[in-house]
């Protein structure tokens, strides 16, 4: 395992912290905790009498990249590497991608969004780019498991702050480009721009696969490197044809003169491009057309995406979905195969973009029939302050306000009749409510099916009761 660590909390005796400059914390303020954990050595480029071997050097970032390559490049060299960015759909491409390999036969490891995970979840992660050590520290215990794949989501913010620097890829993926992240990022070219640094990552062997649909893909077709594209506009692979239900999709495409047909369980429209890119990677890879077909067939989604809960006739949909592009698409999909009305319960998130909450408030009521506007991550904002921007300009009134998100989901469920369908959307698999610095333990999907199944025990001892 990696003994060298920028985290205080992760600590153990005998292990190197480094202490890194932060956007808004220092790693140097925690170097007490760090040797209170058991830490043997610091690396700071501030002096100080800290007690222990510490090591003055004038950039601690470069310092714990060169230790990482020196120490652990070798291993990293040996593993496929496969990294996924765009705004939506990374987890689930880089998990479909993770699943399909493990499925095959062929040992894999995933990291991003919703974990660490081989065959199976490992370990949750903070972030959906962990910091660089953690990374390195993955991919060697991956690679002391027997695998020799390595798919991760390369997020922008995780691109900008340098966390998969000295760590070159195989296979570079490009999904989509939709607004995320301006209150960092400022614009859409400079967050399209932290994303193109993964494809300037390629090994020298490598390939870029991009989605040639996407107004954004020119950012990405580099021209140094081998791209390969994919999409409805004429393609390296291109989509023909596609149909969906809420029991899966068909999709066809057309590759060097060849028609391949796919069945996977994954529901709507956008999901089709999470499928092909799954496709193209295992095509690329030299698996056969026929072996692409059955696992294609297999692959699962990951949980809090297009997650459904039965509740009589009606569905009730557990989706990630925290962007307006991401929602929108969310609620197409539930009304396409909607006989019933559509419902969302929704909340937006503290300390981020205030510019898309009336838009995604917007796009929900213009799409659903009745929209719960309720919390979602608080961190440090007044919830009040997070409503009254999500009702800015808002002319719709098919709404009502409820920031207990138990409570709204609760209301949410008591709308469903008969065939509808309630989307609970924007924590997806995540298992906390954040609020200032607490972790408040949450689930949608787990308050959906306790409500459900006291709804539907009632009725029984109602009937019991009757009869």
């Amino acid at each position: 395992m990696v003994n060298i660590k920028t985290d205080s909390r992760k600590i153990v005796p005998g292990d190197i912290y480094v202490a890194l400059p932060g956007i808004s914390s220092d790693g140097h303020d925690y170097i007490d905790k760090a040797i209170k954990n058991g830490a043997t050595k610091l690396i700071v480029s501030k002096l100080g009498n800290y007690g222990i071997d510490t090591l003055l050097v004038d950039d601690t970032r470069k310092y714990l990249n060169d230790y990482l390559k020196d120490n652990y490049g070798d291993i990293v060299s040996k593993m496929t590497m496969i990294g996924i960015t765009g705004t939506n759909g990374k987890t689930t491409t880089a998990y479909l991608i993770n699943d399909a390999l493990n499925k095959l036969g062929i040992k894999s490891a995933y990291a991003g969004t919703v974990g660490f995970y081989t065959d199976r979840l490992v370990r949750p992660i903070a972030n959906t780019t962990p910091e660089i050590s953690d990374m390195y520290s993955m991919i060697v215990e991956a690679y002391e498991q027997g695998c020799r794949f390595f798919v991760t989501e390369a997020s922008s913010q995780g691109l900008a702050m340098n966390r998969l620097d000295t760590i070159n890829f195989d296979y570079a993926i490009f999904t989509n480009l939709t607004e995320d992240h301006l209150d960092y990022h400022k614009n859409m070219e400079n967050y399209a721009l932290a994303k193109q640094q993964l494809f300037k990552k390629l090994k020298s062997n490598g390939k870029a696969i991009i989605n040639n649909d996407d107004p954004y893909k020119n950012y990405f077709l580099l021209p140094n490197n081998h791209n390969i594209t994919y999409g409805k506009n004429p393609s390296n692979y291109r989509l023909i044809d596609n149909s969906c239900s809420m029991e899966g999709s068909n999709f066809k495409f057309i590759h060097n003169g060849e028609v391949q047909s796919i069945d996977t369980n994954l529901v709507g429209d956008y999901n089709i491009y999470n499928a092909l890119v799954t496709a193209v990677i295992l095509n690329e890879l030299g698996i056969s057309k026929e072996n692409i077909k059955k696992v294609m067939n297999k692959v699962e989604m990951p949980k809090g995406r297009m997650e459904v809960v039965n509740y009589k006739d009606n569905k009730v949909i557990i989706d990630y979905a925290h962007t307006p592009d991401a929602l929108k698409k969310v609620i197409e999909t539930a009304k396409q195969f909607t006989d019933g009305n559509v419902y969302v319960t929704f909340g937006c998130t503290g300390d981020r973009e205030r510019e898309k909450r009336p838009v995604m408030t917007k796009i929900a009521t213009d799409l659903a029939n009745k929209v719960i506007i309720t919390s979602d991550d608080l961190h440090n904002e007044n919830p009040n302050q997070i409503v009254s921007d999500m009702l800015n300009g808002l002319n719709n009134k098919n709404y009502e306000v409820c920031m207990d998100r138990k409570e709204a989901i609760r209301k949410g469920i008591d709308l469903l009749d008969s065939k509808d369908t309630l989307i609970i959307a924007g924590k997806g698999h995540e298992d906390a409510i954040v609020v200032g610095k607490e972790r408040i333990p949450f689930n949608d999907r787990e308050e959906a099916q306790k409500y459900i199944d006291e709804k539907l025990n009632q009725k029984v001892l109602i009937k019991d009761r009757v009869d």
